[in-house]
């Protein structure tokens, strides 16, 4: 009851922030929402599945030009279709990686996943024609339930419509992986995570499983880079680079990997921490570095850890 009383009073406080917090405050969150999103698809994989992924950012990078292509080269732009696009075009390219990556555990997993998130990367840097090479890709205002809000300002597009359409995106996305997550196939990928040769022995199929789990966090991590291009108004290739896989994985142990909301905690403290240490100092990356070591050695269950210690059941 206490956990659900905290999630409900941190909701009511992101539902209030437009009205209580100043606009640059609130910018910070968007990312935060698009973070979560696709941590609650990459916890599925590492917290639920036990399998860590380094290439996770090859899907938020492909959601983020999939809004860029869509709305710069075809005009569409209600974002209901290019979060559509973006979700099928990830699980279409999440099969065939997938099929060979789960084939592997362990760092042969995490080695895998990175070579091909690192492949997509030089392919969105050298395929000037199509991607726009090191520029990147504009991404242009969409339309939210099929309106411009023209009348609006950026700021005010962002901190209003936009703001509350990334929450609720994020609001769905959360308790459907709950649901996903509780579910009889979320406690067979909890099964294999604990003993593989166990879950196969009583007639889990191990392989199919983990093969599910990677195409749902491949649909969780480009529904997220929609919302992560369209403050920025940018799709760039560093989004694919392996040090962006890297900072969702700091994410997800700030957070706490091993808790539900782990990855949505994780990814506001390191948006807001982020911009603290960059406030700060020109090492801020240095400064991340040492933080993250602190967090492994002193809270290896993160930040929620912190407050509930034990493994949900």
């Amino acid at each position: 009851m206490i956990r659900r009383g905290l999630a409900l009073a941190a909701a009511a406080l992101l539902a209030l922030a437009p009205l209580l917090a100043p606009p640059y405050q609130v910018t910070l969150l968007l990312p935060a929402f698009a973070y979560g999103i696709a941590l609650l698809g990459l916890n599925l994989l590492f917290g639920t599945a036990g399998l860590l992924s380094f290439g996770h950012a090859l899907f938020v990078a492909l959601g983020a030009y999939t809004a860029a292509g869509l709305t710069t080269r075809y005009g569409v732009l209600s974002f209901e279709a290019i979060v559509a696009a973006a979700a099928g075009l990830a699980a279409v390219v999440a099969v065939p990686v997938g099929l060979l990556c789960v084939r592997y555990v362990k760092i042969y997993f995490g080695m895998l996943t990175l070579a091909f998130g690192m492949l997509f990367y030089s392919f969105l840097y050298k395929f000037y024609a199509l991607t726009g090479g090191d520029e990147g890709l504009r991404v242009l205002r969409p339309l939210l339930l099929g309106r411009p809000f023209a009348e609006l300002d950026k700021v005010g597009f962002l901190t209003g419509p936009f703001y509350y359409y990334a929450l609720a995106l994020l609001a769905l996305a959360t308790l459907a992986m709950r649901r996903i997550v509780r579910s009889p196939f979320g406690l067979s990928l909890r099964a294999i995570r604990e003993n593989a040769d166990k879950a196969a022995f009583v007639g889990v199929s191990v392989r199919r499983y983990r093969f599910y789990a990677f195409v749902i966090a491949a649909v969780f991590g480009a529904v997220g880079g929609t919302l992560l291009a369209v403050p920025t108004g940018l799709a760039d290739p560093l989004l694919a680079y392996w040090t962006h896989s890297g900072n969702l994985v700091f994410m997800l142990l700030l957070g706490g990997f091993e808790h539900f909301l782990g990855p949505l905690v994780g990814a506001l403290a390191f948006i807001f921490l982020q911009d603290l240490v960059m406030s700060l100092t020109a090492y801020w990356r240095f400064v991340f570095g040492a933080l993250l070591a602190i967090v492994v050695v002193f809270f290896p269950r993160g930040l929620l850890g912190l407050v509930a210690p034990e493994r949900p059941a």
